[in-house]
């Protein structure tokens, strides 16, 4: 497909124009500067033609920052594998020292460059795009992406650079793995290792990473969406407009996702936070595989250590007993293949549907068993059981009274399920219907 970088300074109204372009909110739009780091791609629509969209950091070319550093890294990665660049610039403000030293970064790429002037909300103001002429650009539209005035006209000169759109291939089938967890434990590292470049910005500072960052993978067959997100913090710790709404769209990953890769730090050990990522992902309905990551970091390993965090991990998540671990090394790559094989389980699993009949046959005289022999004189609790869907698997149990089953019946059959069936790395749900309760007859005067 066509693709189109969107390059500039900070705070130029990019990621703004990236979600005009595409039609949804792809991108974390704020008032600071720099809440883009990473590349974020979307697909822009004009009539039956369409063209690939990328979202870049803003650029800074003679920062020795880190983060402004690597955002020119992945800007300069965009450039290169894109067919035409959109500069965007700030109308009001005027042509700046920073944009002039974009332009020689633009020529050297040798790809035609559209000079899109923002903010330019009004006809009044059209006049503040006449400076940027004198770039020597392919082209240069005055557009205000908030209010998506002059987004038409630039639509349409992108689609006649794009030229004949070519027929889209079906959709494939593809897997969507969320990578979550607390800030600084590896998140991006893992992604870049898994996918063999570097995909996501990778800093010792925590919070590097704020868009959700995704990136389809092929790997034998097999496509793989990989989404990178930001470090998810408590609530009431998140600093910043940008943060929270990072925080936010991790948590949209979590629920458009098939399996989590949940990462603990292993070196600091499993915490509260840990946790309570854990429980954003199980209440989202996604698998969830726990990857205990840094475990070259460490010290004094011995045939107990896993052991002992696996009891550690038991006791603060002992609604994920179904997630499988892995102890890995995202900067080594310790073990990290390995990781492919827990995902293709864990998806297949998802995709299993067990038959009413084998259910019903299986389940219902164990548990009335059950029930007999805790109390000889309660009736049978359950009339029948059925799968009533599968992604996340969700079992609907037909009660034979007015009052649910316990707790601890429910969790004795969600753990006969997964003996019986495995459900690997899933999320068991159980939705109980009982009868409707008596109605009242209405009194007589």
């Amino acid at each position: 497909m066509y693709q189109v970088a969107i390059v500039g300074r900070p705070n130029v109204g990019k990621s703004t124009l990236f979600n005009r372009l595409c039609g949804s909110r792809r991108s974390i739009v704020g008032d600071e500067p720099g809440i883009t780091r990473d590349r974020i791609y979307g697909v822009a629509r004009r009539g039956e033609k369409a063209v690939s969209v990328l979202d870049t950091g803003g650029v800074i070319p003679d920062s020795q920052d880190v983060i402004p550093e690597e955002i020119l890294r992945q800007a300069e990665a965009a450039i290169r594998e894109s067919a035409l660049v959109l500069l965007v610039v700030d109308g009001r403000a005027g042509v700046t020292p920073l944009d002039e030293q974009l332009l020689p970064m633009m020529r050297k790429t040798g790809k035609p460059v559209f000079t899109v002037v923002n903010k330019i909300d009004g006809p009044e103001l059209e006049a503040y795009a006449a400076p940027f002429y004198a770039f020597g650009t392919a082209g240069v539209f005055p557009v205000s992406a908030e209010h998506s005035r002059g987004l038409g006209a630039l639509l349409d000169a992108i689609m006649e650079r794009a030229g004949a759109a070519p027929e889209e291939p079906a959709a494939e089938e593809e897997m969507r793995i969320a990578v979550v967890g607390r800030p600084n434990v590896g998140k991006s590292s893992l992604v870049n290792r898994l996918l063999g470049f570097e995909r996501s910005i990778v800093t010792d500072i925590p919070g590097t990473t704020r868009d959700a960052v995704d990136t389809l993978l092929l790997r034998e067959g097999k496509r793989y969406r990989l989404v990178d997100t930001a470090g998810i913090r408590r609530k009431g710790k998140t600093e910043g407009l940008a943060e929270k709404i990072s925080v936010v769209m991790a948590q949209k990953s979590l629920k458009d996702a098939d399996v989590a890769l949940l990462l603990v730090d292993a070196d600091e050990g499993v915490t509260k936070l840990d946790a309570a990522i854990g429980g954003y992902a199980l209440e989202a309905g996604c698998s969830v595989i726990i990857v205990l990551n840094k475990w070259d970091l460490v010290e004094g390993k011995d045939t107990h250590t896993l052991q002992t965090f696996r009891e550690s991990i038991e006791r603060r998540m002992k609604y994920l007993a179904f997630a499988p671990i892995i102890t890995v090394s995202a900067v080594t790559g310790q073990r990290v293949s390995k990781i492919f094989e827990l995902l293709d389980r864990a998806y297949a699993a998802r995709k299993v549907r067990v038959p009413t009949g084998t259910l019903n046959n299986l389940f219902v005289p164990d548990l009335a068993d059950r029930f007999a022999s805790s109390n000889p004189n309660q009736k049978l609790g359950i009339r029948y059981i059925t799968q009533a869907r599968s992604d996340p698997p969700t079992f609907v149990v037909f009660c034979s009274g007015r009052q649910k089953l316990h707790f601890s019946t429910e969790r004795y059959l969600v753990n006969r399920i997964r003996d019986r069936f495995g459900f690997f790395a899933a999320p068991v749900r159980i939705q109980q219907r009982t009868k409707a309760p008596r109605r009242r007859n209405a009194k007589t005067s």
